[in-house]
């Protein structure tokens, strides 16, 4: 069973599944190491993401969680009004 979050797209009838991975290499002298390993699989491609990429990217996750807990019942968002006063 494939798991939902995998993307799927048809190709000459034949099934590709494609799935985006983030990972945090933090040792930094292993970088290199892990890049290099990445990069030399031909079904792989790896490209760095910048400090501000990887920063929107985790303040999107922060907010879709909140979002969820919103949704849940369990956490109170502000109002665009109260947004707009804080200005």
């Amino acid at each position: 069973m494939i798991p939902s979050c995998y993307k799927s797209n048809a190709r000459n009838a034949k099934k590709i599944i494609e799935m985006k991975v983030l990972v945090d290499i933090r040792n930094e002298a292993k970088v290199p190491f892990v890049m290099e390993f990445l990069s030399s699989q031909s079904y792989i491609k790896a490209q760095p993401m910048s400090d501000a990429a990887a920063k929107l990217m985790q303040d999107l996750k922060e907010a879709m969680n909140e979002v969820k807990l919103h949704r849940q019942g369990k956490l109170k968002l502000k109002t665009a009004e109260q947004l707009l006063n804080e200005l």
